[in-house]
């Protein structure tokens, strides 16, 4: 079936036949290791491993949403691994407890799974809600400067550019949730039916891990922004220009020469 993106993409010249072989050959070997080492994880059903896996997860998770908007790590990585390990641990112990009920909350055939679907679409709706706060900031910085001069805290300043990026990022998974039975059937719920699970409790589960989903990305995105605020930003409320990678500065200058 792949033939078929790949001779499209040759046609048109979309020039994404390497990063579309490439990204499915990544998958497959990284999907191929986490069954080899997940079997033994479950085996082993040890609660710190569990943790540890989890923890990895969203190590991985926050590296990746930075380096997918362009900006530095050393201000950024542990701001955003904080939010990242705060919102969706929060949300994945919740579900465990009161929807899963279980008596061991680290179970490793549960914990990693769940853990999963809820960081990989907080990592989705993160990405896009840190590359639209920093972009708007950036291409709109003399607005935001003379929200400032006229005596607006930092906060105050930067509030319609934090809207308009939780917006953003919580748009897809809104959707997801709007359209889900009618359009598509989601994941968790076509697996339990395939499993033998009735539909009715595939259902209820569904409904609850697009709940969690939706909780997880708000909390992460808004934690996110907020908390490398502190980092990417002085005392006088000026962004730090030095958080974007060099070709982005590059960029600016080329700009501020042309105007």
């Amino acid at each position: 079936m792949l033939v078929i993106p790949l001779a499209i993409s040759y046609m048109i010249r979309l020039r994404i036949s390497r990063k579309t072989i490439n990204a499915v050959a990544r998958m497959t070997v990284q999907l191929g290791m986490a069954g080899v080492f997940l079997t033994y994880v479950f085996e082993l059903n040890n609660m710190a491993l569990n943790l540890a896996w989890v923890l990895g997860m969203v190590i991985i998770a926050s590296y990746t949403s930075i380096n997918n908007i362009e900006l530095k790590m050393e201000k950024l990585l542990l701001p955003v691994i904080l939010s990242f390990t705060i919102a969706n641990l929060s949300v994945l112990l919740y579900f465990n407890e009161f929807v899963l009920d279980l008596g061991n909350l680290l179970e490793a055939r549960y914990l990693i799974p769940v853990g999963g679907m809820i960081l990989g679409n907080s990592l989705r709706g993160n990405i896009v809600g840190m590359e639209e706060f920093y972009k708007d900031i950036r291409r709109n910085e003399n607005r935001y400067l003379y929200c400032l001069s006229l005596g607006a805290s930092r906060y105050e300043a930067l509030m319609p550019y934090i809207r308009k990026c939780l917006r953003s990022a919580l748009r897809p998974t809104l959707a997801n949730i709007a359209t889900a039975g009618v359009v598509f059937l989601p994941g968790m719920m076509t697996g339990q039916i395939l499993g033998g699970t009735s539909p009715i409790l595939a259902i209820k589960y569904q409904i609850s891990i697009m709940v969690a989903l939706y909780v997880a990305t708000s909390m992460s995105t808004t934690f996110s922004i907020l908390s490398t605020i502190h980092t990417t930003f002085d005392e006088y409320g000026l962004v730090n220009k030095e958080i974007y990678r060099e070709k982005v500065r590059e960029k600016e200058k080329m700009r501020t020469r042309n105007l």
